[in-house]
């Protein structure tokens, strides 16, 4: 048998390079090679969010339809949403009561995010216990790998401590998952800082050919490049760090040397950038369109989806309250 793996993302709308270089396209690979699982993580979403919950639903379906252009695919992996799952809220329950209240407040994510986020009120409960909700999520299916980008290592290991203190109060019952690293090239945006959605600096999957170049023209280069006529340093330019990742060594080879001796301009530099993002986003910029079209296939992928996490989730709440001498509920 396989190994199986999970992950999951909060809904935030459309996906964008740095999200598919980031994650997405492990994804892909990891349903051939794993018994996959992939989430929604909509109750997540709350934690930061509860004041506007309006958004979500529509977020939902667009990261759902992104990563279905990108390749996921429902025959060759369990692509569902948490809230229809909702063994993952009893688990927490019952992870809650077991886990101590300074594995919590040291959480470094915690910390920065109170400190960065000002503009809502963050002394929540679901805020401080979301990690206990990511343990819930994960171990419910009980995956022997978890790959994670290294910001998230700590996430993990305190899912991997409340399945050793579960299984040492109780009895075992849950795989400590293995947290092998992804490497995740970090795209700069249009501006040059990391691309993200809210620096409004991002390429979307969703974006056309047209509407993608048109802002690709327009992404910083070398500051000190001020006319065609001055040699560049690639080592400070952000297309030339999206050469890196996107095109041939061929062409990255001809760029620096281009940029360095000023043989090239900038907006050929971008062109020959433009044409490798073709190779991989104008693909599915197309998929993505198709599928768009038919929300009832969407939404359809989510319930059955669903529906096969939920056979798994129950079995695994058997254990639980089996190794906990609860009865479940109705029994």
């Amino acid at each position: 048998m396989r190994k199986r793996t999970l992950s999951g993302m909060q809904p935030s709308g459309r996906l964008h390079l740095g999200n598919y270089m980031g994650a997405l396209a492990n994804w892909v690979k990891f349903q051939d090679s794993y018994d996959a699982y992939f989430f929604v993580a909509d109750w997540h979403a709350l934690s930061t969010n509860y004041e506007n919950t309006a958004p979500i639903r529509d977020y939902c379906r667009e990261m759902l339809v992104d990563w279905m252009a990108a390749g996921l695919d429902p025959e060759r992996c369990v692509i569902f949403q948490q809230s229809r799952v909702p063994e993952h809220a009893v688990l927490h329950v019952l992870f809650s009561m077991i886990t101590p209240l300074a594995w919590l407040e040291r959480n470094p994510t915690y910390k920065d995010q109170q400190a960065n986020i000002a503009d809502r009120d963050l002394t929540t409960y679901g805020f401080l216990g979301y990690p206990v909700l990511q343990a819930a999520d994960i171990l419910i299916y009980k995956p022997q790998a978890v790959p994670v980008g290294v910001d998230q290592l700590p996430h993990v290991e305190l899912t991997r401590e409340i399945a050793r203190r579960f299984n040492h109060l109780y009895r075992e019952v849950f795989p400590i998952p293995e947290t092998p690293l992804t490497e995740a090239p970090k795209l700069p945006g249009l501006d040059g800082r990391k691309m993200s959605k809210s620096y409004g600096n991002a390429v979307f999957l969703s974006d056309s050919p047209a509407q993608r170049w048109d802002k690709v023209r327009t992404m910083v280069t070398d500051p000190a490049r001020v006319r065609r006529t001055d040699p560049g340093n690639p080592d400070v330019c952000p297309v030339f760090d999206l050469h890196k990742v996107f095109s041939d060594r061929a062409t990255r080879d001809e760029m620096a040397a281009g940029c360095r001796g000023a043989g090239i301009g900038c907006i050929d530099c971008k062109k020959r950038l433009n044409a490798f993002l073709d190779i991989t986003f104008t693909p599915i910029h197309e998929r993505r369109q198709a599928i768009a079209r038919d929300n009832a296939a969407v939404e359809a992928v989510l319930i059955e989806g669903s529906r096969r996490a939920q056979q798994v989730a129950r079995a695994t709440l058997d254990e639980v309250y089996d190794a906990m001498g609860i009865v479940p509920f109705g029994n």
